[in-house]
């Protein structure tokens, strides 16, 4: 059997204007990075601002497993699928970080015959969009350092300094470091911590920002730190928003690339859904609406998380309406819920089924509270027994969900089609009355708590005395009224990763809280989960090598 890496590899590209002639975009709209890579201009978000919207439809999936759920894949599918059923369709997905790349989960590409190429490109450096977000970000802090280090004219507390360097890799040894020994003149000597890329406030910005003045103004909102009297210092304070824009000036523009199928991918931005807010940029999204007449987009880790946050952060802040959602799951992922070791998932077993699909219950609920119509696909394996796929068809028709199965991993848009078929049924017939879960208007505590209640199905909230008194200095500083990122595993629908299935009578336990203003959202921290991951035991960057004509392998 191939790797996801050979069949890319061995795919029959088009030059990137081919790719962009299919959505009426010209040659001189875009910024070519190469042969199969171009950023898309300002000149063409101008030009289409008239066009009326395609439809938008979101892919989420259940809580990830180690029997692989495949989100990505599907959502590469599916529109591959509407393109061969004569749909004028693009994808709109986020970019891969090199954490997980080289850690454990692997790349973002998606898998088997339903990938974005080139696969190798887009998972290492790609058009340099993270690194511009890394550097804006580590650009600020050395200024933060800088104005301590030359006098301190804006009275900073070194013991509220807030801001945080970055790096887009996981390591475990940057979360918690030292800075400033040395001589008196290398600096202030304090504790500085590191977040991942993905975690960045900057990356958030990039992602929600408009355009380049939207994103101006909400560089100029970060907080970095506290003077002595408690006063936030923004990094408009620091004189830094210029030379951040600068930095980023290339990476607000979304990238465009194709399938395996040459179906054209809008891929940009890249935050994690479990300590981030988990979507691909506002700016990506609204012009795959301008440029098709059906959009495929997909937010990251499980519904509790990705979906969640796209209708409640994203949505909001950009005005967008979804009309359909395409839930993932499998048999094997349902079985795992169900208690059922990972060595024995290829055995039937319905008794474990039943167990499990109480996980892909509670995710059909909760998409329910949102007003959007629900597909449920499920990514077909050959153990799969017929017995177990009557049994989960059955069980989501009767929750007023549409069924199908899902073959793109094997076949690509071929095997796709049964699921956009379902998926165009449902636009068709099925009408959207998409609502956000809360109001801007109610306090942070509630927003957080109806959200721990309402989505993971929490009894209650547990705010350490840390996080408690962060709420209410941020209430204090008048920025009660904005949504709230939850920071929670994405394992579990609770904050215990080994929770499988649907819990009950659990508590989600908040042990830090602060705000992102520029993003405009509230981030709340749960349970164990970090903002910088470490490497397993054996990271998948031991398998990565590349040869003397350039052939990367081992990428996955």
């Amino acid at each position: 059997m191939k790797t996801d890496i050979e069949i890319a590899q061995e795919a029959k590209m088009i030059p990137i204007k081919d790719v962009a002639a299919q959505l009426d975009i010209t040659e001189d709209e875009l910024e070519l990075y190469g042969k199969y890579k171009a950023k898309l201009s300002d000149e063409l978000s101008e030009r289409i601002q008239k066009n009326p919207d395609g439809k938008l439809i979101l892919v989420t999936a259940i809580n990830p497993t180690p029997a692989g759920e495949g989100k990505t894949t599907v959502s590469v599918g599916l529109g591959e699928a509407l393109c061969k059923l004569g749909k004028k369709a693009v994808i709109a997905l986020r970019e891969p970080s090199l954490g997980p790349c080289f850690g454990v989960k692997g790349g973002a590409a998606g898998g088997g015959y339903a990938q974005v190429v080139p696969m190798d490109e887009l998972n290492l450096h790609f058009t340099g969009d993270f690194h511009a977000i890394t550097s804006a970000n580590n650009l600020l802090a050395a200024m933060l350092d800088n104005h301590i280090q030359q006098g301190n004219a804006l009275d900073i507390d070194t013991r509220q300094i807030v801001w945080k360097r970055c790096l887009d890799m996981n390591d475990r040894v940057l979360r918690n470091v030292v800075v400033g020994l040395g001589n008196k003149t290398d600096g202030f000597v304090r504790e500085d911590h590191f977040i991942i890329t993905v975690a960045s406030e900057i990356m958030a910005i990039l992602c929600l920002a408009e355009d380049m003045q939207d994103l101006k103004e909400r560089l100029a909102k970060i907080i970095v730190a506290y003077t002595r009297s408690g006063k936030p210092v923004t990094a408009a304070d620091l004189k830094a928003v210029g030379a951040m824009a600068a930095l980023l000036k290339d990476a607000i523009k979304p990238n465009l690339i194709q399938t395996l199928e040459n179906t054209p991918a809008i891929v940009h931005g890249g935050p994690f859904a479990n300590i981030a807010h988990g979507c691909n940029s506002i700016r990506a999204t609204k012009m795959a609406m301008k440029l098709a007449d059906y959009v495929v987009t997909e937010a990251g880790f499980g519904a509790d998380l990705g979906a969640e946050k796209f209708f409640d952060i994203k949505c909001r802040k950009a005005g967008l309406k979804p009309d359909a959602v395409v839930l993932v799951a499998t048999v094997r992922a349902l079985k795992y819920n169900g208690g059922v070791p990972k060595a024995e998932l290829s055995t039937e077993n319905l008794e474990a089924l039943k167990k499990g699909i109480v996980n892909l219950e509670k995710h059909i609920e909760n998409l329910q509270k949102f007003g959007v119509p629900v597909v449920v696909t499920l990514n077909h394996f050959v153990s799969d027994t017929q017995a177990e796929l009557d049994y989960i068809q059955k069980f989501c028709e009767e929750r007023g969900c549409e069924f199908a199965l899902s073959d793109v991993w094997a076949e690509g848009g071929n095997g796709g089609k049964n699921l956009a078929e379902k998926v165009l049924y449902t636009l068709e017939n099925k009408e959207s009355h998409f609502k956000v879960l809360y109001e801007d208007e109610m306090s942070l505590y509630d927003k957080i708590q109806k959200i721990a209640r309402e989505i993971y199905g929490a009894a209650d909230v547990v705010l350490e005395p840390a996080a408690k008194k962060a709420l209410e200095r941020i209430m204090e500083l008048g920025f009660g009224n904005l949504p709230v990122c939850m920071a929670k595993n994405q394992y579990s629908l609770s904050d215990d990763p080994n929770k499988l299935g649907r819990p009950e009578n659990f508590d989600i336990h908040v042990r830090e809280v602060y705000v992102s203003a520029g993003a405009g959202f509230i981030v709340a921290i749960t349970g164990t989960i970090m903002t910088m991951p470490g490497l397993p035991k054996t990271p998948a960057a031991e398998q990565v090598d590349v040869d003397e004509s350039g052939k990367i392998t081992g990428l996955f």
